[in-house]
């Protein structure tokens, strides 16, 4: 048997995305900047799934920008900030996505803002008081700090940080990969101004997402060399992406309520069998419900099989990440546990659920747990 309990890395394709996605790898290829009728129809599948994933953020289709992913939309949302809206300095927070760490870091090494760090509580959660500190010294600043941890899974207050930027006229970019397709949004109502996706985590292809940028706020193209996503990402479109992004953003809302019930289940039904099997494990991160109900962070006791740990889930079939899926493999510990100072001495496992999972699919995996920690504690 192997199980697969890494969906916060990515997900499995849906098959109804699958066949919604074939038609325009066999068929209906054409370029969609040409004016013949085989472009004319991938252009309308393009402006069909931005109506999709507008209508269903509560937004205008103008508002979304297809990109090759997250990473790319979170890319766009801070460099264009910067070069064109006046931003001189960045505020984040030790737990982001590289995307945004990375990006920001090398933007302050250039010269072109200062960045400051949000302080982070013991539970992982941002604390608002110092925001508004740092937005107090430095209004107009460009705010990016992500929806829900990727490693963790704690939810960021989206609404009220939005507020406390629109009272210091700051610019705020949250990046919500982890949870779009898995909550709701209505961005009339939080108004903020950039958002980040990537549909391969919630069960469409990898290769493609998009940005939301708010109609009032103004940036350049960031990418050149074509018209396309009217005039702001030059090249040609990932068109059958874009249309199994669109089929997966749909699906995931029509059953969101459902899934959530069933994924919460299980990473409660995982969290209680551990709590009762393995003496010692605790919990990284906010267990009190202001999190993803997707993700668990469980730090096991300290062995002789530490550095291991990852491997022999995986040899027994088990496939999970330790912390980030993007440093796996690395030899560098992972900032956010270190972020919140979580033992070093301690190995901790990310898991993270999907609606293919099932309670057996658990079973097995806490069974390969209790021969591993029962012969090493």
């Amino acid at each position: 048997m192997k199980v697969y309990l890494d969906n916060a890395a990515t997900t499995p394709l849906d098959k109804e995305v699958i066949v919604a996605m074939l038609p325009y790898m066999e068929k209906n290829f054409g370029n969609p900047s040409s004016i013949h009728s085989f472009g004319r129809e991938a252009k309308s599948a393009i402006e069909g799934a931005r109506k999709t994933v507008a209508k269903l953020l509560n937004v205008s289709p103008s508002e979304i920008f297809f990109t090759s992913g997250g990473t790319e939309a979170n890319n766009m949302a801070i460099r264009c900030s910067i070069r064109d809206l006046g931003i001189t300095h960045c505020i984040t927070s030790p737990l982001e996505h590289h995307a945004v760490l990375n990006t920001m870091e090398e933007m302050e090494k250039q010269g072109k803002v200062k960045l400051s760090f949000v302080r982070i509580k013991p539970n992982g959660h941002i604390d608002l008081a110092h925001l508004e500190e740092l937005l107090t010294a430095n209004p107009h600043s460009l705010v990016s700090l992500m929806h829900a941890n990727n490693e963790l899974g704690n939810l960021l207050p989206i609404k009220e940080v939005n507020e406390l930027c629109k009272k210091f006229n700051a610019v705020f970019h949250s990046d919500t990969v982890q949870t779009m397709g898995h909550y709701k949004f209505d961005f009339q109502k939080i108004n903020l101004d950039f958002a980040s996706c990537a549909a391969h985590k919630f069960h469409g292809p990898k290769g493609v997402g998009f940005v939301y940028i708010n109609s009032n706020v103004r940036i350049h193209p960031f990418i050149y060399g074509g018209a396309q996503e009217r005039n702001m990402r030059g090249g040609t479109e990932n068109v059958y992406g874009i249309v199994g992004l669109a089929k997966a953003f749909e699906i995931a809302h029509n059953r969101m309520e459902e899934d959530q019930q069933y994924i919460a289940g299980l990473k409660q039904y995982m969290t209680d069998k551990l709590r009762n099997h393995i003496s010692g494990v605790e919990f990284n991160g906010d267990t009190t419900g202001k999190a993803l109900y997707t993700v668990l962070n469980v730090s096991f006791p300290s062995t002789d099989i530490n550095e291991m740990l990852l491997f022999n889930l995986d040899i027994a079939g088990v496939a999970v990440s330790g912390g980030s899926a993007c440093s796996s493999g690395s030899d560098v510990g992972s900032h956010v546990l270190k972020a919140i100072n979580a033992d070093p001495d301690r190995p901790s496992v990310r898991f993270s659920f999907s609606r293919y999972n099932t309670k057996e699919e658990i079973d097995f995996a806490l069974d390969k747990l209790r021969e591993l920690f029962e012969v090493k504690v």
